[in-house]
């Protein structure tokens, strides 16, 4: 349970800060770190049964007969990014409290936060690869609404959308990648994909696969060609940055490479994809942070070049390369979250980020200064700190590489010059900020400390980055031990966290990086007027919204060219499309038509139900300009289309067509008022002849179509529905009792989207208003007696007779042709008989009820039916039934299942007279104000 805690708690506790602002700000930021500190606390207890060396699982049952389930799972790999996500999360709201401004939103902020860490942990703690994809593209939007805090800036909007849009189609490629993987495995279960490797790996799906899964996350990881949209990210607060850079959103791509390392490295096209698009984006990335002259310009391109190194170290695929991964996602969280602090309180005091202007600030924040150059010299690599000794293991792998041959240099030459950048970027993060000079034209000057505890996080992790450099044994040892286990999915292999191994190569190249990376900056003046000569600005923002534009024009045209606002041609080519579906596959198969079943005799009064049926449709298409005719010969189709029930025996399904019908065609009768009663000519003679073939081909395939499906044998579970409806359902009638019972879910989802629709059309028809028309299509005058008396008494005799009749359809309905949905219709039937026969003034000065609650309660009662059931702790709309007896009443049955139909029958009744009621009040209205005028 306590792992289901520590995702659940920042998710739902995500609500708490936006209320307990009322209270102050402080308020807000405690209320957050409490529920942080929280969940914290609950995953001790399986921290510790996890570094005892015990994975730790949970499941939930969800939807078992799909496969989902909630699978959650804690191994090393989990428990390292549970500590880094909740620790350093905890630092960033005690560092946010002190860093936003007293206008910015501070609830919405930290509620936004939570959720962001909540979606983290459930992607570091998911067992189902489903599961961590919901988690994955949770993620991907509270960050679009993190980056997009400060809204006011249009930086921030564009910053956001960029990052939505890269990471959401990353997400898509994932998803895909994801159901190919469980179809390989025939799981989707990541403890099972693990196991299943060699499998994966022999699979000829596994290269389509792979590269799915990789773009998932080189899109969401920011490696080259998609890392553009991260520095553009950095127009969210710095709090958001330190936290997005170092433990979270980035962090999740390089985590999915470590989750299926086993799964899907140790292969050729493994190395060359991961390994390739690491080293390029190590470099690429190196190179252009030494060129920004914005200080969190700097730190992201710095971000997206380690997020390579990490990269490279996977696809570099031996096992102490896993190793050093593992331990430069930890180094990289600690001196990264610091840096991006530090960098928020020299913007936070000074007003700008520009390193042209913020010069000399070791006078004036010698404190910050102290902290900041230490984590910049661990992202330096310099010995003593713990950036040097991940980096040091980096070098080591590359020159044990023998994969490339005769070329196996260049991986070790170009890890060095990745290593001369890094030492560039961070000595000019340290000199050009906190010495060259002075301050030029600070917005606030002169600048100071910041508030105590702002500093106190940054203090905590240059601190460890000091501890884990000096003592790495006794500090990140087990840790790493843990997860690299977890991430190797067996032993780790014997590795050394030594800070002096002896004069080695790998040291070499750690002294060439830091001697090359000072003489390089030592030039840097040269080094830009070169590269502002040879490498022109590329503004990666604006060449990505030129291609959301053409990507918009392109579609703009396909959509014109296939909508031009013609109902008839969407219907063609919907169904062209069908014909088409059905011609192929009959075209090009070898096997029969027909089935060996014998077809059904047909008899004389079967033939002449099909036969009037079919003259009513081909009148309703013959009459269509004569519309009052259309509908009444499209009634002849439901009617017998009625009859037709009735004749197979479906006397629920004849009833509720029935009713249907009329319902429908008083729906028509009310909206044809407003229309014209004859319509004009819309379709040439070659449009009717193109429409008559297509109508014949289509219904003459789906005629095809249905002749091979009936006279071929076929399976059926109205069996299982006949056996167990009386004992399981405790219904005699099959169909109400698959209705509220078997598929009571089904029908829960189905009254939602019809009171839905409902609200939607009220919506549309409220305060609308037409011309209503004086004559009838021969010229003559509506007569002016609206409501005809006779009409008027009949259907007040009518109203009691069809409520007792709806009343005993619907008690009956569990064992006989009824139900809610039956009763409803007739009792809609009813009352909308009293509003067209006496008025709505006088229908509502007695029918005085809303139809909006009706229609809530009807949903709400059908939802508390089914959700009652839990608390007998069996699922979701499991109905119970019982035999009582009373005196005088003698034996009777009770189901919960009515109450069901109870809210199924409300809101029917709702549904039908709100539109039903809002027709009628339409044409009122057009009467009142043609009166008016």
């Amino acid at each position: 349970m306590n792992l289901l805690l520590i995702v659940l708690l920042p998710l739902l506790g995500a609500l708490l800060p936006p209320l307990a602002i009322r209270f102050g700000r402080s308020a807000s930021a405690w209320t957050a770190a409490a529920i942080t500190l929280a969940a914290l606390l609950f995953a001790l207890e399986p921290l510790t049964t996890v570094f005892a060396g015990t994975p730790l699982e949970a499941h939930w049952a969800w939807l078992p007969q799909a496969g989902l389930d909630i699978h959650l799972r804690m191994d090393g790999l989990a428990a390292l990014f549970v500590l880094l996500i909740l620790g350093i999360g905890l630092l960033v709201i005690l560092y946010a409290r002190y860093y936003l401004a007293e206008r910015d939103p501070m609830g919405r902020f930290f509620g936004l936060l939570l959720l962001f860490m909540g979606a983290m942990l459930g992607i570091a703690l998911s067992d189902h690869l489903l599961q961590l994809l919901v988690f994955w593209e949770l993620t991907s939007l509270s960050s679009f609404l993190l980056i997009s805090y400060w809204h006011h800036r249009s930086d921030a909007r564009r910053g956001a959308r960029m990052a939505l849009a890269i990471t959401g189609a990353g997400g898509l490629a994932l998803l895909a990648g994801f159901l190919l993987l469980g179809h390989i495995v025939g799981s989707y279960r990541i403890v099972d994909v693990l196991d299943a490797g060699d499998l994966i790996r022999a699979h000829p799906l596994y290269l389509p696969t792979l590269l799915l899964i990789l773009l998932g996350a080189f899109t969401k990881s920011a490696q080259f060609p998609f890392h553009f949209w991260l520095p553009h990210a950095m127009a969210a607060p710095t709090p958001v940055s330190a936290y997005l850079h170092s433990a979270t959103m980035v962090k999740a791509g390089v985590f999915l490479l470590a989750r299926l390392y086993p799964a899907l490295s140790g292969t050729d096209p493994w190395f060359f994809l991961v390994g390739g698009i690491g080293l390029a984006t190590l470099l690429f990335a190196a190179y252009t942070a030494l060129f920004q002259h914005d200080l969190k310009g700097l730190l992201a391109y710095s971000t997206i070049s380690h997020l390579g190194l990490i990269t490279l170290l996977f696809g570099i695929d031996t096992p102490l390369a896993a190793v050093a991964g593992v331990f430069h996602i930890i180094n990289h969280a600690t001196f990264k979250a610091s840096l991006f602090m530090a960098a928020g309180i020299i913007d936070h005091e000074t007003g700008t980020r520009d390193m042209r202007l913020i010069n000399g600030l070791w006078k004036y924040m010698p404190h910050t200064a102290t902290l900041a150059m230490v984590a910049a010299s661990a992202m330096a690599g310099v010995p003593l700190l713990n950036g040097f000794l991940s980096k040091e293991m980096f070098f080591a792998e590359t020159l044990h590489l023998s994969a490339l041959g005769s070329l196996s240099w260049v991986l070790p030459a170009a890890a060095t010059l990745a290593g001369v950048f890094a030492v560039a970027y961070s000595a000019r993060f340290v000199h050009d900020v906190f010495f060259n000079g002075e301050p030029i034209d600070l917005p606030k000057y002169p600048p100071h400390e910041p508030p105590r505890y702002m500093k106190i996080p940054v203090e905590i992790l240059v601190t460890l980055c000091l501890l884990v450099g000096i003592l790495p044994t006794f500090t990140v040892a087990p840790l790493l031990d843990l997860a690299a286990g977890a991430v190797l999915h067996g032993l780790v292999p014997e590795y050394s966290l030594a800070i002096w191994h002896g004069f080695t190569l790998p040291f070499a190249m750690s002294l060439v990086a830091l001697a090359g990376g000072i003489a390089l900056y030592s030039q840097r003046h040269r080094l830009f007027a070169l590269h502002d000569r040879i490498f022109p600005e590329v503004d990666a923002r604006a060449l990505f919204w030129e291609f959301i534009t053409w990507l918009m024009d392109a579609a703009h045209a396909v959509t014109r060219a296939l909508e031009n606002g013609s109902q008839q041609r969407y219907a063609a080519l919907l169904l062209l499309a069908a014909l088409a579906a059905i011609a192929l596959p009959l075209l090009g198969g070898s096997a029969p038509l027909g089935g060996p079943v014998p077809a059904a005799p047909v008899d004389t009064l079967t033939l002449l139900g099909a036969l009037v049926m079919m003259a009513a449709a081909i009148l309703t298409v013959a009459w269509q300009r004569r519309r009052l005719a259309a509908v009444v010969a499209l009634s002849v189709v439901g009617l017998v289309v009625s009859l037709a029930f009735v004749r197979w025996s479906a006397p629920d399904l004849a009833l509720t067509q029935l009713s249907v019908e009329v319902v429908t065609i008083v729906l028509l009768l009310l909206a044809l008022y407003f229309l014209p009663q004859q319509g004009p000519a819309e379709s040439s003679p070659l449009r009717r002849g193109r429409d008559l073939l297509l109508a014949a081909g289509v219904g003459g395939g789906v005629g095809l179509l249905a002749w091979g499906m009936f006279t071929r044998p076929y399976a059926t579970i109205a069996n299982y529905y006949v056996e167990n409806s009386l004992s399981g359902g405790g219904g005699a009638n099959v169909v109400n009792v698959i209705l509220v019972d078997f598929r009571g879910f089904d029908t829960l989802g189905e009254i939602t989207v019809l009171a839905i629709a409902a609200i939607g059309i009220y919506a549309l028809l409220n305060n609308l208003r037409l011309d209503m028309p004086a004559t009838d299509a021969g010229g003559r005058p509506w007569s002016g007696e609206r409501y005809p008396l006779v009409l008027a008494q009949l259907t007040r005799f009518l109203l009691p007779l069809a409520l007792l009749v709806s009343v005993y359809l619907f008690l009956r309905g569990h064992n006989a042709p009824g139900g809610g949905f039956i009763a409803g219709l007739v009792t809609a039937v009813a009352l909308i008989l009293q509003y067209m026969a006496s008025g709505i003034d006088w229908t509502q000065q007695r029918w005085r009820l809303q139809y909006h609650p009706i229609i809530a309660a009807g949903v709400l009662i059908a939802a508390a039916t089914g959700a009652g059931s839990w608390l007998f702790d069996r699922p979701f709309l499991t109905s119970a039934f019982g035999h009582f007896h009373l005196p005088l009443a003698g034996e009777f049955e009770l189901a919960t299942a009515m109450l069901f139909d109870l809210g199924v029958y409300l809101t029917v009744v709702g549904v039908v007279m709100l539109i039903l009621a809002n027709l009628g009040k339409l044409t009122q209205r057009c009467a009142a104000g043609k009166e008016g005028e």
